[in-house]
């Protein structure tokens, strides 16, 4: 019988698209919460021109506002589920920094959107200060992203622990990038049939 590690990679990578790197500059620092979510959504958007992936963007910060990483979904290119605009800021963070506990380097995180189920868990493990979010969740279920199982509860639980969460910043502008990923026929890719109604939970709260 042939031995499974021999059947796995001894590493993983994540190739980045080609635009992405050159187009930022190592270091840079912002001013201020709406320069940062100015410069996640043009991630964004330049991954829905460029067709390099879902219309999502994010980076992480230190507390200065000097940019520590990037982030853009990266779900179809790479085929690869998990490869959210913030599972890739963060990892790049981690690795970067090499510590496990962004915490300790006064790390924030921001989302052109409202995370996923997934994201939200990572940003708490991942021992962000704040997160800040600018589409609401209602923009990426309206194209037709499932975001998964987070409520109002979800965000609570973040700010009982110290979290700061700011969202909806530059709403209006997030928002913006899902209509442009609409019309150019971005593809919508969910782990389950999206066919099926809202829990009742989900349709009847009210976000916080």
């Amino acid at each position: 019988m042939t031995c499974v590690m021999n059947l796995l990679p001894v590493s993983l990578s994540v190739k980045l698209p080609d635009w992405l790197v050159p187009s930022i500059e190592p270091s840079r620092r912002f001013l201020d919460d709406s320069e940062r979510m100015r410069f996640v959504i043009s991630l964004a958007r330049e991954n829905v021109i460029r067709q390099t992936g879902g219309p999502f963007g994010a980076a992480v910060f230190d507390e200065d506002g000097t940019l520590v990483s990037v982030g853009v979904n990266l779900v179809v290119p790479a085929q690869n589920s998990v490869l959210h605009a913030e599972i890739v800021a963060l990892l790049l963070a981690h690795h970067r920094l090499r510590n496990y506990h962004l915490d300790r380097f006064g790390c924030e995180l921001y989302s052109s959107c409202d995370p996923c189920a997934m994201c939200l868990g990572a940003t708490f493990w991942s021992g962000v200060r704040r997160l800040v979010c600018g589409a609401p969740r209602e923009a990426a279920t309206e194209v037709g992203f499932d975001e998964g199982p987070v409520f109002p509860e979800s965000y609570a639980y973040l700010r009982d622990r110290g979290v700061t969460v700011i969202r909806r910043l530059l709403e209006t502008e997030a928002c913006e990038v899902f209509r442009l990923y609409r019309q150019m026929g971005g593809e919508v890719y969910n782990g389950h049939a999206t066919d099926l109604p809202a829990p009742a939970s989900e349709q009847t709260q009210k976000d916080m």
